[in-house]
């Protein structure tokens, strides 16, 4: 057996692996040659690499249960941010990139965006819903900052009067509170602060690349100091290395501002199982099999479940207790009250890009 020790992760990311795509034509499978996985781990701070995603459409529909929408938009795949726990890390296997160290270096915009979304807005079928952005990745992430794509779908948006929900993690959102606030004020936008930890070391190693904990907090005061409806969301709760923070984290969020609350226990579809595993033995070893254990009473025995209904919270007498927990923070804090729903009875579709005069 291989005693040897592999190397952290590179500097300012959050995996050090690059499995192959499971969709690629070959794979490759690890055996005990005696050789240590060292050749697998890049030491150097690699370079982010961007290459441009012209899809004919900007809107993914879908009809799970376990989400507040239908709808959402992702200005962009792969995320700089480098979170170690990423659910979105297997999508990037779609585009045939490793779910790995690629899905931090190796993005896709769509610099189109704001276009596609004005026709789809626009076409005689559709039918106004909220409209989630950001969801699958981050589109405040770093990038953003000189690209401005999701800016420049907020713009559309704004113009048409769509509702919008926001989850985020990224500061660059105040550049963006012009048109946040425009929208808030009729009742079209909410931003949801997602707040993982408040212990900086454990943030700097499963968040990489992203604000602290403190800069998270001032955004909810910021928001909130805008008129934007603001809340935080706990994602994900991980059993036996954040899920004592719960509380805390609440209690912080609505010191700052923060009116609504949520959290998602943590998932690991497809290859994030041994990303996170990877990640674990890298920095927390003595944990590593409390956490995992642990996650498997949650999830009926494995390490992910796909179910409808159990997928965001667990199942069990740990599930039962962390969302007693909630409740009862939820409720001593005042947060949630009456949730109200977006309104979609303003949206009015955009006009058609053309120098013909209308009629009325």
């Amino acid at each position: 057996m291989s005693t040897a020790k592999t190397p952290p992760p590179p500097r300012g990311r959050g995996s050090a692996l690059k499995p192959d795509s499971r969709f690629a034509e070959w794979q490759r499978e690890h055996f005990d040659d005696g050789w240590s996985d060292a050749d697998e781990r890049l030491t150097d701070a690699p370079q982010t690499i961007l290459s441009e995603d012209s899809a004919r459409s900007v809107i993914t529909f879908n009809r799970s249960p376990d989400v507040p929408f239908d709808r959402s938009i992702n200005p962009y795949r792969g995320c700089e941010h480098g979170c170690c726990y990423c659910f979105a890390r297997p999508s990037h296997a779609y585009l045939g990139f490793s779910p790995g160290l690629d899905f931090e270096t190796r993005l896709v915009c769509k610099p189109d965006a704001a276009a596609r979304l004005r026709e789809e807005l626009a076409r005689p079928g559709y039918r106004c819903a909220p409209i989630a952005l950001g969801v699958n990745t981050d589109a405040w992430q770093p990038i953003e900052r000189r690209l401005g794509v999701t800016r420049s779908i907020l713009e559309v948006l704004a113009e048409t009067r769509h509702p919008v929900s926001i989850v985020t993690k990224g500061v660059l959102i105040e550049r963006d509170l012009d048109l946040l606030a425009e929208l808030a004020a009729d009742g079209l936008a909410e931003v949801m602060i997602s707040v993982t930890t408040l212990d900086k070391a454990l943030a700097r190693k499963m968040e990489p690349r992203a604000p602290t904990p403190e800069r998270r907090l001032e955004m909810i005061g910021r928001l909130q100091a805008a008129g934007v409806p603001v809340g935080v969301l706990m994602a994900p709760l991980i059993p036996a290395l954040n899920d004592h923070e719960l509380e805390r984290v609440l209690e912080a969020a609505s010191a700052a501002g923060a009116q609504k609350a949520g959290y998602v226990l943590l998932r690991l579809p497809h290859e994030l199982r041994a990303l996170f595993a990877d990640w674990l033995e890298s920095h927390y070893p003595q944990r590593s099999a409390r956490i995992l254990n642990r996650l498997r009473e949650l999830r009926g025995g494995e390490l992910n479940n796909t179910e409808f209904g159990t997928r965001m919270r667990g199942e069990g007498i740990f599930a039962d207790l962390y969302a007693q927990r909630f409740r009862n923070c939820v409720r001593r804090l005042g947060l949630n009250p009456g949730r109200g729903k977006l309104d979609c009875s303003r949206f009015a579709p955009p006009r058609p890009n053309t120098t013909q005069m209308e009629l009325f």
